[in-house]
């Protein structure tokens, strides 16, 4: 049969158990709890940071392919415009060129006819002289 020594020594463990929980377990459980606390929230704090940080990511890189087809679109118009500057550069000198060509196809004309009655004046002096030489006799032409 028990004896009261065992009571007392229940009674005593009981006690220690209740002074060591008030005296250490609790503020242990509760630097720990803090420190879960502190985790959980900077935790929280950095998963914020990190969406924060996806988000401008996002943003920035939206804003960079929009840049880039704005600089695409306009680099695009600057190469129309200049094709279509050389184009009307391009008709310009090919209807200089033209002008040109008539021009020059008129004054070889102008220039032959002048040639061909030239030669042929110089042709009918040359037939007289060579007629005179022949004859022995000047000889007349009759302006017709």
């Amino acid at each position: 049969m028990p004896d009261g020594t065992l009571l007392f020594h229940l009674a005593l463990i009981v006690i220690m158990v209740a002074l060591l929980n008030v005296t250490l377990l609790k503020p242990i459980n509760r630097v720990l709890e803090e420190r879960e606390r502190r985790t959980k929230g900077r935790m929280g704090e950095a998963q914020e940071t990190l969406a924060r940080i996806d988000e401008k990511m996002r943003e920035y890189q939206r804003s960079l392919r929009e840049a880039r087809g704005a600089g695409y679109l306009l680099l695009e118009e600057e190469r129309s415009a200049a094709s279509r500057n050389r184009e009307q550069l391009v008709s310009l000198v090919k209807a200089e060129v033209v002008r040109w060509q008539e021009q020059e196809k008129d004054n070889l004309q102008t220039a032959e006819a002048a040639a061909k009655a030239g030669l042929i004046k110089d042709a009918g002096a040359r037939a007289i002289e060579i007629g005179s030489r022949i004859l022995g006799r000047p000889i007349r032409m009759e302006k017709r």
